[in-house]
């Protein structure tokens, strides 16, 4: 589940410590917008590989800023 979907001009900011998964509150690292128009879900990237298979389907955006973590180290 890497790379992004979509565009980022509809969100040009990249997610922040600020956001949060929809689940569990941690950092989210994925954002999916959803095609039915009924907004945007986060998620922490262990969310994210949880619901990908499923979600992703139905969303107009999948962003996965997941890589992040691996230039933090």
């Amino acid at each position: 589940m890497t790379g992004t979907t979509g565009t980022l001009e509809a969100h040009p900011n990249t997610l922040t410590a600020l956001d949060r998964c929809d689940r569990c509150g941690a950092q989210a690292y994925v954002r999916a917008a959803l095609s039915s128009g009924a907004g945007v879900l986060l998620f922490c990237v262990h969310h994210a590989r949880h619901v990908e298979e499923t979600l992703r389907p139905q969303t107009s955006e999948w962003v996965d800023e997941s890589a992040r973590l691996a230039e933090a180290r």
